[in-house]
């Protein structure tokens, strides 16, 4: 692995710490800045929102600029002042400024890698290289369980917070003098847009999985996991902590498992189709039994955390239709329909739990949210059989 690649796998590590971590804090911030379970909803909601976003600019950005200053500039600017943000907080609001500073600062953390990856390596090792990064980055996952607690309890929340905008800022110099971009594509190629990518028909019925299947186990680890575990479990923090820990560690694993999988099931979707129906199959025991005990509980999310590592998987399947001038906007493009969704669902799911919340006992009400998760998966899951198999299969 070379330096810039170092750097950039660091960048994303950061990503996913940023977009996860929220759920250990909420003790803490609820009890300091009075930030309910809702507010936290919609401050990781706002993330993955400007995240998505950020994902059509920072395309185009990737194939006019490269991803060493496309990446290096967003993640000094957005993930440091973020962070530093999030250290000066004192109102909820504050909050949900700084996770939108996040989410611009992390919008190129992954696409960046992926740029370099649909560029410069064969299409057919790309979602093995995709599922590699994520796993490897997901450390950051880690970092945002059991490590942040202990981080917290010997140093405090807001020292935490400054010396992670400072980390962040560290990174980002990293990328800036280690990335070297992919060599510009000649004046044959046509410039790229946005409705050419809406002209491929082998990605309509990629596209609806792909908004849905990330946002359940995102959303469950970063958000709704500690309010489960400790409303209806009776989880502490520590408790938490190594609940979250042991899902993260299980979305690791997935990752790494992606690319051996779908070499052994013989094609990426067929792949994801069995990833995705043991998600359904996950989802539906979460929804009939929420009040089961903390073992079976832990044993759910490790394995919704193993087989909700799809990404990699959806994302190298789209890839292998797009020509190589829209590489940049179109793996933009499809991680904008991913991470949207989780910001989106992360938004309903605030209303829903609270309707929820109001008219049954806390396993009840989680058992309405875990199905709110469920029917979109059930749908994108059925639409995903209308694709075609991977070009370069």
């Amino acid at each position: 692995m070379s330096a810039g690649l170092l750097s950039l796998v660091l960048g994303y590590m950061l990503s996913q710490f940023y977009r996860a971590f929220l759920a250990v804090l909420s003790p803490v911030l609820q009890e300091q800045l009075g930030a309910t379970p809702g507010d936290l909803a919609l401050s990781s909601g706002l993330w993955f929102i400007a995240f998505a976003v950020m994902q059509l600019p920072v395309g185009a950005a990737l194939d006019r600029h490269g991803p060493r200053l496309t990446v290096a500039c967003l993640l000094a600017l957005g993930g440091g002042g973020g962070a530093a943000t999030f250290a000066l907080a004192t109102a909820p609001w504050h909050l949900h400024l700084a996770m939108t500073l996040l989410g611009i600062g992390c919008s190129p953390a992954l696409m960046g890698p992926y740029y370099i990856f649909a560029r410069e390596y064969p299409p057919a090792a790309f979602g093995t290289l995709a599922g590699m990064l994520v796993g490897f980055g997901s450390l950051g996952n880690i970092l945002g369980a059991a490590p942040l607690v202990g981080t917290i309890d010997a140093l405090g929340w807001r020292m935490t917070l400054w010396a992670l905008a400072g980390v962040t800022l560290l990174v980002a110099g990293a990328v800036l003098a280690w990335v070297r971009d992919p060599a510009r594509l000649g004046q044959d190629h046509p410039a790229g847009s946005v409705g050419q990518i809406l002209r491929l028909r082998a990605l309509w019925f990629i596209l609806p999985l792909f908004a849905v299947s990330y946002a359940v186990s995102a959303a469950i680890r970063g958000l709704w996991a500690a309010p489960w575990l400790a409303e209806v479990h009776g989880a502490d923090t520590h408790q938490i902590g190594r609940v979250t820990l042991a899902m993260g560690l299980a979305m690791v694993a997935g990752s790494f498992a992606v690319g051996p999988a779908a070499r052994m099931i013989g094609s990426v979707r067929r792949a994801v189709l069995v990833f995705t129906l043991m998600m359904i199959a996950v989802m539906s025991l979460l929804w009939l039994r929420p009040a089961q005990g903390m073992g079976t509980a832990t044993v759910l999310l490790m394995v919704l955390g193993f087989f909700g590592a799809s990404y990699p998987l959806v994302i190298a399947h789209g890839r292998s239709f797009l020509p190589p001038h829209l590489v940049g906007r179109g793996v933009t493009f499809l991680n904008m329909f991913s991470i949207g969704g989780v910001g989106v669902m992360q938004f309903a799911s605030r209303p829903v739990y609270r309707a929820a919340e109001g008219a049954y006992p806390p396993a009840q009400a989680f058992a309405m949210l875990w199905l709110f998760f469920l029917v979109p998966l059930a749908i994108g899951f059925l639409l995903y059989f209308l694709t075609p198999e991977a070009e370069h299969d």
